[in-house]
């Protein structure tokens, strides 16, 4: 049973979903500080051949809280220009129509909080690749301890023997050594996203956010090159 833990962040690049596409359960870890200008609540898209961030705004009073607490700011006119960017940007794009699933969720006035909005986002990609693993939220669990301790209680709440995690945790991890001598076993996550065809551009930008596969590529070639270059190690 393989457990992979991570922060709700917006609209995420593709090797967050291949992280999803290797686990039985997938856990978002929304216990954690809220970090202004960080992937919890902006990522990167192509507008007019260059890249762009899409920031969600929160309320102002959402400092030094947790994830799960952060609430969007209320204006409908944030999501109304995402909405619009999204459309210009991908309007000639082969598969933009793919992109409607996406763009209702960040409509939806109805989600208040950053990480409803996140996980509302993240689980309808996540259906339209395929990817079912068991989603769970940290929050809900309510594991104990700190850094690598939180993460392993969190397998252990879920009786997951293997915990993969993103190798750019790895030093912290193997500095902590909670996982070191368990029953548990750490492995990392390898994948390196290749170039592929993006209307409009003579050179790839790598590493943007995963709406810009999708639209480029549609739903079964977008699957294809998430789950197709990746592994662990």
């Amino acid at each position: 049973m393989r457990c992979a833990i991570m922060q709700p962040t917006y609209l995420p690049w593709a090797g967050y979903f291949n992280l999803i596409s290797q686990v039985d359960c997938f856990v978002f870890l929304d216990d954690v500080q809220f970090e202004r200008r960080s992937w919890q609540c902006r990522n990167r898209i192509l507008v007019n051949g260059k890249v762009t961030w899409l920031t969600v705004p929160v309320k102002a009073d959402s400092r030094e809280q947790i994830i799960e607490k952060i609430e969007v700011d209320g204006s409908p006119k944030w999501r109304d220009k995402q909405v619009t960017t999204l459309h210009h940007s991908y309007a000639k794009h082969p598969y933009r129509r793919e992109l409607d699933g996406i763009i209702d969720c960040i409509k939806e006035s109805r989600i208040t909080r950053l990480a409803d909005l996140n996980m509302a986002i993240i689980r309808h990609i996540a259906e339209k690749l395929e990817l079912r693993p068991r989603f769970y939220q940290a929050s809900e669990i309510n594991a104990g301890g700190r850094r690598s301790e939180h993460l392993f209680d969190i397998c252990r709440y879920l009786n997951c023997n293997e915990y993969l995690s993103p190798v750019g945790s790895s030093e912290y991890l193997m500095e902590d050594g909670v996982f070191t001598g368990s029953d548990i076993k750490l492995l990392f996550q390898d994948y390196s996203p290749q170039a592929y065809f993006q209307t409009g551009q003579e050179e790839f930008q790598s590493h943007l956010s995963i709406v810009d596969v999708i639209a480029n590529l549609g739903w079964a070639a977008a699957r294809q090159y998430i789950t197709g270059a990746g592994g662990t190690t």
